[in-house]
């Protein structure tokens, strides 16, 4: 028997694009085991959203992303927990191929791909998948020793999770919930990146340049409060001692 899969999406006023994620999750070859979805304070309709099309919603009223993200994953109850945001749209194999990577003697703790955004223009596109996507994917697998997660597009094995859940700061707000779990996972934790597994997302982060700069500073945020203790070098050297005893 496979796998089973939790697909953990966290939301606050996102109701519209959530329905549309929902609709996508629907649509899949591979089913998800359970859909939770974490409402983190939210004004609309996110919840009645969540539950009309069969999801199990978890309230979380304190806000930030980490602090919902780690709810949903404390919720969840699958082998593997799958993450993607409100303005995410899987493609129809998305879970299969999830699936099908952690069913093995091979499978690794995580995986995680590229993303592709839409409701941008088509330069805007290239800049945010290439520069953007590319340069975040690039500087943090030299200051990580692994390649980043990526929140848009992740899975997670339950087991990792519960060995690194009592770590991650989730009561920071300004933090990015994937780089932060990223900075957590332990040297003999594997993370597998696959080019080919996109996921469509909203380029809305760069409509305004207030909206990047928050990413960005989020971005640094996070690092700081990981840093310390965890030094590209130090990390390099714990994760090829795990190599060579494994």
């Amino acid at each position: 028997m496979g796998v089973t899969i939790t697909v953990v999406i966290p939301c606050r006023d996102d109701a519209p694009y959530l329905a549309s994620a929902l609709d996508a999750l629907a649509r899949q070859t591979r089913p998800a085991d359970e859909i939770v979805v974490v409402d983190n304070g939210s004004s609309d309709d996110t919840a009645e959203v969540a539950r009309a099309h069969g999801a199990r919603v978890v309230e979380e009223p304190v806000q930030g992303i980490l602090r919902a993200t780690a709810a949903g994953f404390d919720a969840a109850t699958g082998d593997v927990l799958a993450r993607i945001d409100a303005d995410s749209i899987p493609p129809v194999d998305w879970l299969a191929r999830v699936a099908a990577a952690f069913d093995g003697p091979e499978a690794p703790t995580a995986l995680t791909g590229p993303g592709r955004f839409y409701e941008i223009s088509r330069a805007g596109a290239w800049a945010g998948e290439h520069l953007y996507l590319g340069g975040y994917r690039f500087w943090l697998t030299l200051f990580l020793g692994h390649a980043p997660l990526f929140g848009s597009n992740l899975a997670l094995t339950r087991d990792a999770w519960l060995r690194i859940r009592d770590t991650v700061h989730r009561d920071e707000r300004r933090v990015h919930d994937d780089l932060d779990i990223a900075y957590h996972l332990t040297p003999d934790m594997t993370v597998r990146y696959d080019r080919t597994l996109v996921m469509p997302i909203s380029g809305r982060p760069f409509h305004t340049a207030s909206g990047l700069g928050r990413r960005l500073g989020w971005g640094f945020r996070t690092m700081a409060v990981n840093a310390p203790g965890q030094w590209p070098w130090q990390r390099w050297s714990h994760r090829r001692r795990a190599r060579r005893r494994s």
